[in-house]
């Protein structure tokens, strides 16, 4: 089943406002159960786990930036 613009526009401002900051504690809460490893792995790991939580979502934020397709301009 296909997203209208407008159902996309509403579940990325979700995902951004709700999803991402409870991604964001839950990695860190995961992340320092474990003893802190070397600085640059552990930016390594947070930069892959930045790229990985948007892969899923990839087909929600496309195009949401762009005028609406479906309404008519003149």
């Amino acid at each position: 089943m296909a997203l209208s613009y407008k159902a996309r526009r509403r579940w990325s401002l979700v995902i951004l406002l709700i999803g991402l900051p409870v991604y964001i504690v839950a990695s860190i809460s995961i992340l320092s159960l474990f003893e802190r490893p070397s600085i640059l792995l552990e930016l390594f790991i947070y930069i892959a786990l930045g790229i990985l939580w948007a892969l899923p979502f990839k087909y929600v934020f496309r195009g949401v930036g762009q005028n609406d397709p479906d309404q008519d301009n003149p």
